[in-house]
């Protein structure tokens, strides 16, 4: 082995297959020399019983180190698999790749025969079917039996006039015997990885008759498959057969017809993964299934509903299957002594979910909580999976520093970021060609109103504020600059009917309070906290446009290039916003017109549907072509 190293090293291979010698992988080490050279390791026999995997710690080294690990059917991947976690059960590393062997082109000529091929001995079965086969031969005198194999350990023999011992023949005369056999039996006691005899007998249109043991029902797709394994129930089965010519006939030509295993298809599905372990090229389904991990504010009793992440999540359900995965809400319920963050717990379900569900894509909202270790491992164990994030809050590289750290510490292990804040106004992300922006989307099962249909209001400029969703309620103590520019605000228009919350110890309002309230006012103000941003604003925006009241923006936003003047307001600074609310507090015609044009534009262009797929398009890269309306703005 260490000449085999000594001789790689000088000749490096892109690929090392290693078969059925679990012990040597303790020799390589992804050092220097190995570490882009890819290791895949066959199983031909029960990984149990072998040197080097028959350990659990062992097999788990294995699932670490090799990039691919393939069994000869599903048995020996599921021996293989004894005591493993779930989530290594349905990794993409492990392969089932049958044995194959040539196919004929036409069923071939039938004659009166019977085999047996393999090992003569009691853990094949021979003595079974020895006792089985001399009864047949009593009872039908036109019928013969052929034994091909030896064993020099075991002796048992039978005879009988049309009983033939022929002993060890070659393959090629092994499938000669086989296309003129009629039947062929397979008996194995012990368990067998695959079974080659009895591949080779379907594939030569034979009426297999197996046992139930290991993989030996993979290797064929019609025939007997003993209930018991006994000379008498051998017996009764092959009885069956020669009693029932059509029975007989149908069962053969099955065999014939269905067999697949062969060394074209088998080569080709070798091909493929090698070819896959240097091109990760996937086929992405027409419905995609999707874990969504965000916080579904379950514990909050719906106060926060209308969220955002309910509005991605109901524009994902469009054509694709959703898992949701409430982080926030799993944190809550799994805190517990020796977990008293809940995020070990909250990590653990999300990989105990991959194998379940075998998502297609993760997308991931505000959510934290998942470690970088726990991304790392579904990649390295389920590379298909692509991962996304969407990112809502404010960042930038002065107060809001925290957020972009946030936002930052998953996106090298993304295949795409998305964020409310077009990525041209923050340093780190204008060059970061896997961030996009993406507009706060609106839904039209939540935003419906339809306020510039009104005709009776009670207020004029409606505002709400909070100190964040989740505390629902006010900070005492606490400020921000939104509150010294309201209170400008008001004091500049004593003729102005305000409805204002989150401010002056009047409560925040949420879920369907803020659309009663939002009803009742003729205009609403958008205003996000700090310095304006290219495009950022809070995911109130959709909630104010969205539902048809008339909008004011300050234009530093640029989020003129989103909407036109005849849709939404923007203005300069405070006196130019107070003239503004002057002029068309008392227009009713061109309020309601210019509400209904910015609800008709964001409901055509931005919605949450369009918001999802864009996200699904840049994730997987698909639809490049196609330009979404806020591209390129």
């Amino acid at each position: 082995m260490q000449n085999f190293i000594k001789l790689e090293k000088k000749n490096k291979s892109e690929i090392i297959e290693i078969h059925n010698r679990p012990a040597y992988l303790k020799y390589f080490k992804k050092d220097k020399f190995f570490y882009k050279t890819k290791f895949v390791f066959y199983f031909h026999n029960d990984p149990l019983n072998m040197t080097g995997s028959s350990s659990k710690s062992e097999r788990l080294y294995m699932l670490d180190f090799c990039d691919k690990i393939i069994f000869n059917s599903e048995w020996t991947k599921n021996r293989f698999l004894t005591d493993i976690d779930n989530f290594y059960c349905s990794s993409e590393k492990l392969l089932v790749i049958n044995q194959s062997t040539n196919k004929i082109k036409s069923f071939p000529k039938k004659e009166k025969i019977i085999t047996f091929v393999g090992k003569l001995n009691k853990s094949k079965g021979f003595d079974l079917f020895g006792s089985a086969i001399i009864k047949i031969l009593n009872r039908f005198k036109n019928w013969k039996g052929v034994i091909i194999g030896d064993e020099p350990r075991e002796k048992i023999n039978f005879h009988h006039k049309n009983l033939i011992n022929l002993g060890y023949k070659s393959n090629k005369e092994v499938l000669n015997i086989l296309a003129k056999s009629s039947i062929s039996v397979s008996c194995s006691r012990w368990d067998e990885p695959f079974g080659r005899s009895s591949l080779e007998a379907s594939s030569r249109g034979c009426a297999v008759i197996i046992s139930n043991k290991g993989g030996l029902k993979e290797s064929i797709t019609d025939g007997i498959i003993l209930n018991s394994l006994d000379s008498d129930a051998i017996y009764k089965n092959i009885k069956s057969l020669i009693l029932n010519p059509s029975k007989l006939k149908n069962l053969q030509k099955k065999s014939f017809k269905n067999f697949y295993l062969d060394h074209d298809y088998i080569a080709k599905k070798i091909d493929n993964y090698r070819e896959s372990l240097f091109k990760n090229v996937i086929k992405i389904p027409n419905e995609l299934k999707i874990i969504h991990v965000t916080n579904f504010n379950i514990r909050h009793n719906g106060r926060l509903f209308f969220n955002t992440g309910r509005r991605i999540n109901n524009g994902l359900l469009i054509n694709n299957t959703v898992q949701t995965f409430s982080d926030r809400d799993i944190i809550s319920n799994e805190r517990k002594i020796n977990d008293i963050t809940g995020i070990k717990s909250l990590n653990n379900k999300l990989l105990n979910l991959i194998p379940n569900f075998k998502p297609d894509l993760i997308v991931f909202g505000h959510a934290d909580s998942i470690t970088n270790e726990t991304i790392k491992k579904i990649k390295l164990y389920y590379p298909s999976i692509r991962f996304c994030q969407w990112f809502l809050d404010k960042m930038d590289d002065d107060e809001w520093y925290k957020n972009k750290k946030r936002f930052l510490n998953k996106i090298d292990l993304l295949d795409a970021s998305f964020c409310t804040t077009h990525p041209s106004a923050l340093k780190d992300l204008r060059k970061n060609n896997k961030v996009y922006f993406i507009p706060n989307p609106v839904d039209k099962k939540f935003d419906n109103l339809k306020i510039y249909d009104n005709r009776d209001y009670k207020y004029d400029l409606f505002f709400a504020l909070s100190h964040g969703v989740h505390r629902g309620n006010l900070k005492l103590g606490k400020n921000d600059d939104r509150e010294i520019f309201l209170n400008k605000l008001i004091k500049t228009n004593n003729q102005i009917k305000f409805n204002i919350f989150g401010m002056k110890n009047i409560q925040p309002i949420w879920a369907e309070e803020f659309k009663v309230q939002l009803n009742q006012s003729k205009m609403a103000l958008n205003l996000s906290q700090g310095k304006p941003l290219k495009f950022y604003s809070s995911d109130r925006i959709a909630q104010l446009i969205g539902n048809g009241i008339l909008t004011f923006i300050d234009k530093k936003t640029h989020l003129n290039k989103l909407f036109n003047d005849d849709e939404v307001i923007f203005y300069k600074n405070i006196k130019d916003l107070a003239n503004k609310i002057n002029k068309f507090k008392d227009n009713d015609k061109l309020r309601s017109q210019i509400a209904k044009n910015g609800m008709i534009k964001y409901h055509k262009h931005m919605n949450n549907i369009q918001v999802a797929s864009y996200m699904i398009d840049k994730t997987f890269k698909k639809n490049i072509k196609f330009r979404y309306f806020w591209e390129n703005k």
